[in-house]
């Protein structure tokens, strides 16, 4: 049970599909550590700062598992879930919201930096909904990636149309809009900030967080490694400047993939443009996604 009367969302059945990250999402996601002041209450924080659903390139990501153990250990005290992710898998994030949602204690949401997509839809799950000044929250229609006949993608069409209304409807319940308007800002994909996020009642209020960017390679390396599948997933092309960008955070990020992984024979002037990086990160992608 919630303290607010919530929609609970259904996840569809036989849906063939997987989701792709959002690349605007991604470019405005900066992971970044949990509050210094949530340490002392950690036995009742559950903190989203990743990718929602199993992250294929680095194992973890943030899954209804994981978040279903930490509401067993809080047991039925109220929760506080920080957010920052640029969203991920849908299916998971319903499963989560819905968790989240039949908490029989309150339910505090924080977001830190982004809630994007299906981080969004989490959000909503809170009684009480607060957002950094400098925070984003971004809303649209799911994403999909469905493969098929005619048939198969008819049937992926239809149940995104209903799952859209659905989310549509949660986003009305909570912001009191009508579920057309909302609908509109799906269809648009939406991008709100700090205190537009509050008047146009997808939070209750703004407030400051002490937050600090996460440092090291593999949290730097991600965010790369996500707009190369997102780019590679939508077909579009790379610019030559994106390309290189790309690279060169993922080569930074990856210090040692050359000479682990670099194929034989592949030469300096391949290390010297990111080819082996770029080789890694592509094996990676096919491994996540055969």
């Amino acid at each position: 049970m919630t303290l607010r009367n919530l929609p609970e969302l259904h996840r569809p059945e036989n849906a063939k599909c997987s989701f792709a990250l959002s690349e605007k999402a991604v470019q405005a996601w900066v992971p970044m550590q949990a509050p210094q002041a949530a340490a002392a209450e950690s036995d009742a924080t559950i903190g989203i700062l990743d990718v929602i659903g199993y992250d294929w390139w680095t194992g973890e990501g943030v899954t209804a598992k994981r978040v279903a153990a930490a509401l067993r250990n809080i047991g039925e005290k109220p929760v506080t879930v920080q957010i920052n992710s640029p969203g991920g898998d849908f299916f998971e994030g319903v499963t989560i919201y819905n968790m989240l949602r039949a908490h029989p204690a309150k339910v505090t949401v924080q977001i830190l930096g982004i809630a994007a997509s299906a981080a969004s839809v989490i959000a909503m799950a809170g009684d009480e909904i607060e957002i950094a000044k400098l925070g984003f929250m971004m809303i649209h229609n799911t994403q999909w990636v469905a493969v098929g006949d005619r048939h198969v993608m008819q049937e992926t069409h239809d149940i995104m149309e209903v799952f859209d209304t659905a989310v549509a409807e949660m986003f009305a319940e909570k912001t009191g809009d009508k579920v057309d308007v909302i609908s509109k800002m799906l269809d648009s994909e939406t991008w709100m900030a700090g205190q537009s996020v509050v008047d146009k009642g997808f939070a209750d209020k703004v407030r400051e967080f002490d937050t600090e960017q996460s440092s090291g390679g593999a949290s730097n390396t991600k965010p790369a490694l996500y707009r190369l599948e997102a780019a590679l997933t939508s077909g579009r092309p790379l610019p030559r400047s994106e390309r290189r960008k790309l690279l060169k955070e993922i080569s930074d990020g990856m210090p040692s993939a050359a000479a682990d992984d670099a194929m034989p024979g592949a030469g300096d002037n391949a290390a010297d443009d990111g080819s082996a990086h770029l080789n890694l990160a592509l094996a990676r992608l096919k491994l996540a996604r055969a």
